[in-house]
């Protein structure tokens, strides 16, 4: 399994620049979030997990990798509509799938060169495919792409975080920013701590 990267150097800037953050990481420790490096499979992955719970989505990803041996997107194209609704995706979400497969194997959307292109690149590119919103584009950054300095407004559990580590009532795009900028350049390592706070 592979997971997100990140070690002291992170840590000791994050609880450099937020006490009240340092104190949750020591609470906390270190954490290990699986990532998928194979960027097309990241993006099915993110698709079939939209709008589900995380169990059912495992559930369902388990199907497709038992059925698919190979998740490229020659395969997603040749397949039928019907074969890969039979692992449990709705009809709209196999639209979505087998559009981002056509994109690739059609060469409009080049997922190598994605990896040379700056954050906001990446999501305007992902984001116009149907289907994939700026929230899974954001996904993508952190969970496939591993990149540094990733807080999503758009996430419910980041807000959630943020909100029961400050002790807030509600929380303004305002202050959000103010928290993702002293966080940065190490956003993502902010945002996995702030996902397990939320879950508490």
């Amino acid at each position: 399994m592979n997971i997100f990267q990140y070690g002291q150097k992170e840590i000791d800037y994050l609880k450099k620049r937020d006490k009240i953050l340092g104190k949750a990481i020591d609470e906390i420790g270190m954490i290990k979030r699986e990532v998928i490096p194979d960027l097309f499979t990241a993006l099915i992955r993110n698709i079939i997990g939209q709008q589900i719970s995380s169990k059912a989505a495992s559930i369902i990803w388990n199907r497709v990798k038992e059925h698919f041996t190979e998740i490229t997107p020659e395969t997603i194209v040749k397949a039928t509509n019907e074969e890969i609704q039979q692992c449990g995706i709705s009809a709209r979400k196999v639209d979505y799938i087998k559009g981002v497969a056509q994109a690739v194997v059609q060469g409009e959307l080049n997922l190598h060169e994605l990896h040379t292109l700056p954050d906001d690149e990446v999501i305007k590119r992902l984001s116009s495919l149907k289907g994939v919103g700026v929230w899974t584009a954001e996904m993508i950054l952190i969970f496939s792409m591993q990149r540094p300095d990733v807080v999503s407004w758009g996430d419910l559990g980041i807000k959630r975080g943020m909100m029961a580590l400050y002790g807030l009532e509600e929380l303004t795009r305002e202050q959000f920013e103010k928290y993702r900028k002293r966080y940065s350049p190490y956003g993502s390592v902010a945002s996995l701590y702030l996902w397990t706070i939320a879950s508490k």
